[in-house]
Parts: C-alpha cells; structure tokens; sequence
C-alpha cells in the first residue's frame, strides 16, 4: 500500500521526462505524498509549474529558492521521506550517484536518503550496455538501491532492461510490491553459503567449478529483503550484494568451514548453496609446477564435510537447507543427503536440465522433505529463491 506514504521524486534530464506526469498522477492516485527534486537539465525537458500543478507543493531545484533565499534541507527531505525514486535516471547522474559527486540538489538528497531508494534508468541501448553504465548500475545496487528496468519490473538481485526508462504504472507498481512484501523473516539470523572453492594445486593452479554463486547471491538478497540479518559466505565469485549484508569472502573449503563453524550456532538457519570442491591436493607445491614429463599424479583427499558438521551442531531451534547438484539418480541421492546431512530439506537440480545449474540465470529445482516432494518449472534464479526462502519461512 502507498497510502499516506511520503515519495521524493527525482527526475534528470532525460527526453523520459515528461513520463515523470504520469508516475505523479498514479501515485497521488494511491493517495501517496510526492516532493518532486528536479535537476536543472531536467528543467530543460518538463517545467516545474507543470510538476507542481500535479503535486500542490513547490517543485525544489537548487539549494536556495531564488525568491526568498528560503534554504531546501537535502537532510530534512532524507528524514521526511518513506521512499526516494528517481525516474527517469540519466547515464550522467548514474555515475554521479555511484562516485558521490554531490554537484546539484538532487544527487545531494540522494546521499542523504535514509529511506530505500529505487532508480529507472533512461537512456539509449548504446549508453545502457556500455560498461561503464553497468560498473555504476552494479555499484549502485551494492549500495542497496533497487534498479528498476525493463521486462524485469522490480529487480531485487539483478540487472537487466533495454535501456528505455520502464513504463510508469510498472514503476509504481515496483514500490507498491516493496511496501507489500512480507518481512516475515524479521529478526531472524540467516547463513548462506554460496559460489565454488579454490583448491590450490601450486601458486597458480587450483582445482575448482563452474559455480557462478548466482544462486547463493539471490537467496542472500531474498533474505535481506525479507527483514533478516544475513551472513553470506562466499566462495570466489565476481558478485555484488546489498551492503546490509555481511558478506565474508573465502577461497578454499577450510576457509569456508571455518567461518560456517563459527558463524552457526548464531544462525537460525543456514542455507549450504556453495559448490564446495569435495577433494583438495594432498600436497601444495609451494612453486609453480614444471611441465617435465608426459603426465603429472596428484593425490587428492577430502575436504571438510561443511553440510554434516553443521547436521552435527544443529539443535532443535536451527534448520539447515541442503543442495544436491546431480548428474544421475537424482532424487534418490537428495534423499540420501537429506538424511547424512541432518537436513530439513534438500534443493535438488540436475544437470541434466538444460540452461539451468552453473553459470546459468535460470534454474529448476525440486524440494524434497522426509515426508515428500515439490517439483518446480524452470525459472529465473531470483524467483527459485523466493520459492526456496518461502519453503523455509514456513519452518522458522
């Protein structure tokens, strides 16, 4: 519900500015409270008269009112508000969002928001795509703004969209589903593990896998969104996450069970997502191995068992959720996990199924319980998360 809800609208110079009219009109139509802050090239593509004739209040552009010197608080409007959206967001103020360069009103009511921000970006497919443009997309999101763009709506975990500003009524209704979610995992503490292992065969060699930690990254935003406190543990993996996360990055399965062991027993629940490597070398050469001959032997040995030493510390108030990735015999294996790792349910997925598991945006899982099974349909990452916290949400 946005009623009785206080919004500051920023909106830059964009040719999207004119769509800024509308967003106006449906959240007033939601009976929301909206302050427009404009920048002064966004003055260039939509009149403050016009803004203001559809807000009742006085559209603020520059520190000072050119008429009275009256002084527009960025600070004040920070506390003031229940939400910051800018739409439409240029390139320009992307990047000065990202690097804090603090040069008109509304950058400077940005870096002092304290209520959740959410940004459409507006711009051509060229700027959008550039590196750049998704270098400041990336870090913005790292700060714990919420992009919304194109095909994806609300985009909790993710980065995807045309480059076009999103329509305004899907605008709207992307604040709408932030004030609606449950935060039934309020006060909760919950761990999560995520992305593969680094096993160091010498200083330049590892034994490893695939693992992008998409996964892991998607079930740690769709905890925090959900009000808990999260722990993410991972492995190397190049991904950005909320900053209300604490994220402690590891490299190999002793750094990963270390940290899980001395995290756990301040957890409700942990979710074992990681693709931890199952064997390491039993000898680390401390130089780089020569290539001297045909063939090479490594002796390998097994890693620390993460998933059954947290089933072993478990007390009767935690859960821990499981994954089996599986290339044959899938659901007979999961079941055979569930009970050796002391699990309250195993994520099944197979390799089996294509566009799915490593690397992959999407994924198809099936949950198993002792008691029985829910089989899903192939979908993004973000929406697997939901459907697997929603599954632990109802054990806490």
């Amino acid at each position: 519900m946005l009623k009785g809800k206080k919004i500051v609208l920023g909106i830059t110079g964009s040719i999207a500015a004119y769509k800024s009219c509308l967003i106006i009109r449906e959240l007033i139509k939601h009976e929301a409270e909206v302050q427009v802050v404009i920048t002064p090239s966004g003055k260039e593509f939509i009149t403050p008269i016009t803004l203001s004739a559809l807000t009742h209040k006085p559209v603020i552009s520059e520190f000072f009112a050119q008429r009275d010197g009256t002084w527009h608080s960025h600070v004040d409007l920070g506390l003031w508000a229940d939400a910051m959206l800018i739409a439409p967001c240029t390139a320009s103020s992307l990047g000065k969002m990202a690097h804090g360069i603090a040069d008109n009103m509304l950058i400077t009511t940005y870096l002092s928001m304290k209520a959740p921000i959410f940004i459409a970006p507006a711009m051509d497919l060229d700027m959008y795509q550039h590196p750049s443009t998704q270098a400041n997309l990336q870090q913005l999101k790292s700060y714990g703004n919420h992009i919304i763009a194109p095909t994806s709506g609300f985009l909790a975990s993710g980065l995807e969209g045309k480059g076009r500003m999103e329509e305004p009524k899907k605008i709207v209704e992307s604040l709408e589903h932030f004030f609606n979610s449950t935060h039934d995992l309020s006060g909760k503490h919950i761990m999560i593990t995520a992305g593969p292992t680094y096993e160091k065969i010498d200083p330049v060699r590892f034994i490893g896998n695939y693992s992008s930690g998409k996964m892991g990254f998607a079930l740690a935003e769709e905890c925090y969104q959900r009000g808990a406190e999260v722990t993410l543990i991972s492995g190397p993996v190049n991904l950005h996450c909320s900053q209300g996360i604490n994220r402690i990055d590891v490299e190999s399965c002793e750094e990963m069970y270390e940290q899980a062991i001395k995290a756990f027993p301040h957890q409700n629940a942990a979710i074992l997502c990681a693709a931890v490597a199952d064997f390491k070398p039993g000898n680390v050469a401390e130089t780089k191995i020569k290539r001297e001959k045909d063939d090479l032997i490594l002796q390998l040995k097994p890693t620390q068992d993460i998933a059954s030493e947290l089933g072993k510390m478990k007390t009767s108030n935690q859960h821990i959720v499981a994954f089996a990735l599986e290339t044959n015999n899938e659901e007979q294996n999961a079941k055979h996990k569930l009970t050796k790792k002391n699990a309250d349910f195993i994520v099944l997925n197979s390799t089996r199924n294509p566009g799915t598991t490593f690397k992959s945006d999407e994924n198809q899982i099936t949950i198993i319980h002792q008691k029985g099974k829910k089989e899903y349909a192939k979908k993004p990452k973000t929406d697997v998360a939901k459907d697997i916290i929603n599954e632990l949400a109802n054990l806490l």
